[in-house]
């Protein structure tokens, strides 16, 4: 058996055939295991599924101090403001909507 000697300073060492092939075909697996777990989850329900009839989502939310936001919320054909994050979460208030052929009206009425 031949002494191991370390390549010469410059000259890259460069893998065999053999090598290369077992690296990419374990890249391959991989990748293909990743694919399949992937799919398993989508088919078990782990990732959320885009439903076009949803009945809540999320429309705005903003930031207000470090621990408070604000977050616009749509429940159906309604709107609701919720203030998160104090010591308690509240409902500020649903959202009415101008009617398109209604002018807006001031509330000092």
């Amino acid at each position: 058996m031949a002494p191991f000697r370390p390549p010469a300073k410059g000259r890259a060492m460069l893998p065999d055939a053999p090598t290369l092939l077992s690296a990419l075909a374990a890249l391959l697996i991989v990748l293909g295991l990743i694919w399949l777990a992937s799919r398993g989850a989508r088919i078990a329900g782990f990732t959320p599924r885009l439903a076009k009839g949803r009945v809540l989502r999320v429309q705005d939310c903003i930031a207000l101090d470090s621990r408070r936001r604000l977050h616009l919320v749509a429940c159906g054909e309604r709107d609701v403001l919720l203030l998160t994050g104090g010591g308690t979460d509240i409902v500020v208030g649903w959202v009415q909507h101008a009617q398109p052929n209604q002018s807006v009206q001031d509330g000092a009425s």
